[in-house]
Order: C-alpha cells, then structure tokens, then sequence
C-alpha cells in the first residue's frame, strides 16, 4: 500500500510539472513535461487561442479562444480543464488592473476594448460594464500602477490608446511605429515600453505627457515582453530577426541578444531566473533557452502556430 501510495505521489508531482503551450493555428493546447521536455498530452480547446494568464489568487489559468468567443479555465499546475465561460466576444488579449477590480480584453478582430468588472462569483467572475470601439486592430494590454488607465497598443492604426477605467472612456491616443504588438510598464510606472513589429525598436512612451522621449533597438518585428523577475530587466522577442533581447527598464538601454530561430514569441521564464521558453511561431516549436550561456539548448515539436506559453513555477511578472 505505502509503495502504490509513493508511485500515485510521483505520478500526480509529474503531472503538475506541466509546460502550458496555446497552439493557435490548430486550436488545441500542448501539454510539455518540463522536467523531460516532452509532451504528453495535447487536447482540443477552441478556436485561436492565442494568449493565456493566471488568476490573481493563482488558482486558475485562463485561455482565451478568440475565434470560438470564450474563456476556458485550467488547472495552472496540472493543464486540467476546470470550467468555461461563453460569449466573450474575440478574447485575443486579456489583463487584470493591479487592484483586481477590472478585467480588460482586447478583441483584434472586432476593433474594440471590452472592461468587465470583476465579481466574486466563481460561475460569473466577470460583468461587462463598457464595449469601447478603438481604432483597427487592438492587440496588447497594460496598465499603470494605479489601475486608473489601461493602454492597448492598436496595430493597425499605429497608436497606444489609454483608457480611463472609472469612466470607461477613451482618454488618448499617441502615434507611435508602424504595428505596435507588445506594450508593458516599467517598474517605476513612468514609461511605457511597445514592441514596433514593423520595425526593429522598442519605443519608450511618457504616457503622463503623452510624448514618445526614446527608441531601443533590439530587432527586426519587435513584438512581446516577459521580465526577468528582478524589478529592473525585461525580456523582448523579435520574431523577424530571430532574437531575444534584454532590456534595462530602469536605465532604458539594451543589455545583450541571444539568437532563438524561427520568430520567437510569447516567452516564459523558471523561478531562478535561468531558464527562458520561448514559443516560436514558424516552426511548430519551442525553444529552451539557457539564460547565462544565451543559447538555445533544446527544441520541444509543438502543434501550429505556437502562440501563448506559461507554467506555474516560474519568475515574478516584476
């Protein structure tokens, strides 16, 4: 009894040590042992889906399908399904504000911004509050320390548009580079970092003044952003130049590059900060990326179009 006991322990310990991977060309989702680096399982979830993110009290990690308009819940050790939520109209990009009381998508194929307020209902978590039409195609989400504005970079007008939660309303606009994707704060809450697909720069907005003050060069179709958990660097992927850079968020400059093939994307990174997995979007893959060496030292098959990637055991979003 006590040696079945030990072989279920290990066997549920090896379950949750799960790699979460959206394949959103193919509308499933892969399951990678990340200890093994192999999957071991991949099940359908629904059309698009393209970005993932954990609940604040960490209990649930949330998919969201752009295509089949819904949220689908996850165990965020385990990758078991928990539950979903219908009629969430394109859910391509999806955040809580700081102080948990918004819940914000950004719907790319509708061009609009949806906020929700967040409840405490387990079976209905969020009520739609405002539908606000943007400009074309908005993409990524931030937001400032305060939670009073969230900003969505607009890809296909090539704007940052910051709303005001309270009110629901759309506060501004600012030109910035030709398709903007990935938009993140900087840790003092007095820039914003925006990934220029079209170009090779990261642009850094003052968004109190509403003035872009500087461009970091990083790479061909800059797009997303992960920090590395230490409060100050960040990591940026190019998927057309085929690079990783780090950036210093406080001093705004570019540290260093390592070369990861075949457009890397969405980016995740272990508690101890040497580790870094890296969706790559042309290859039906993923990269493991050994941090202080700044080589890739493994590449995991993946369904199409790999897109988001998370696992619970990982660096602080700082």
């Amino acid at each position: 009894m006590l040696a079945a006991l030990a072989a279920l322990a290990a066997a549920t310990a090896a379950q949750a040590n799960v790699v979460v991977v959206l394949n959103s060309g193919e509308a499933s989702v892969s399951l990678i042992d990340k200890d093994t680096r192999r999957e071991v399982r991949r099940f359908e979830v629904g059309k698009e889906p393209h970005h993932l993110l954990r609940t604040p009290d960490g209990k649930t990690l949330i998919v969201a399908n752009a295509v089949s308009n819904e949220l689908v819940f996850l165990d965020p050790a385990t990758g078991a399904e928990q539950r979903r939520i219908r009629d969430i109209p394109d859910p391509y990009q999806l955040g809580y504000s700081p102080d948990r009381k918004w819940f914000v998508t950004a719907s790319l194929r509708l061009d609009r911004v949806d906020v929700y307020a967040v409840q405490d209902d387990p079976a209905k978590p969020f009520e739609l509050v405002k539908r606000i039409a943007t400009p074309k195609a908005p993409s990524h989400i931030a937001f400032s320390a305060d939670s009073q504005f969230a900003f969505v970079t607009l890809q296909d007008s090539h704007e940052v548009a910051a709303i005001r939660l309270a009110d629901q309303t759309l506060a501004w606009k600012l030109k910035v580079g030709d398709l903007p994707a990935g938009i993140w704060m900087t840790p003092d809450d007095k820039h914003l970092l925006v990934g220029i697909m079209g170009s090779d720069y990261v642009e850094v907005i003052d968004w109190r003044t509403q003035k872009s003050v500087k461009r970091i060069a990083v790479g061909k179709g800059a797009h997303n952003f992960r920090p590395f958990g230490d409060g100050r660097h960040v990591f940026v992927s190019s998927r057309v130049d085929s690079r990783i850079s780090v950036v210093d968020m406080l001093a705004l400059e570019k540290r260093y590059d390592i070369p990861v093939p075949n457009g890397p994307d969405c980016m995740e990174l272990s508690a101890d900060g040497k580790t870094l997995w890296a969706t790559q979007r042309w290859s039906k893959s993923v990269a493991v990326i050994d941090v202080p060496s700044r080589r890739v030292v493994a590449t995991i098959p993946m369904g199409k179009s790999p897109h988001g990637i998370f696992f619970a055991d990982s660096a602080p979003w700082t």
